[in-house]
């Protein structure tokens, strides 16, 4: 889902969470982990099933994209990058490599 239904990236963090993307996902090391449980995923272990850009009209402090991920072992998470000049594009071309689900086959 590309389509942002949310109006900040708090409420679309929160609301993702309350579908179940409870995991916390951070780039660490050129992979994404688990910093609850410790496990790394790399691209290939990864799908994409939805993303939300915003682009800090009302707020500059917005200006993310909030991924919501799942991982080969049905870990449900959320990373977010900034969108823009403070992107990290290490993390940008790591996610180039993930598998993005198309919105008709996105999970609930």
């Amino acid at each position: 889902m590309s389509d942002n239904q949310y109006l900040t990236v708090t409420e679309a963090l929160q609301e993702l969470k309350k579908r179940g993307f409870t995991e916390n996902f951070e780039f660490i090391d050129g992979m994404v982990c688990d910093m609850d449980s410790g496990q790394a995923y790399s691209a290939d272990a990864l799908t994409i099933v939805e993303h939300h850009r915003f682009e800090g009209m009302s707020n500059p402090d917005d200006m993310s994209i909030v991924y919501a991920l799942v991982a080969a072992d049905d870990s449900r998470g959320i990373i977010v990058d900034a969108f823009g000049t403070y992107s990290n594009s290490d993390l940008g071309d790591f996610l180039k490599k993930v598998n993005m689900q198309m919105s008709s086959e996105a999970t609930d």
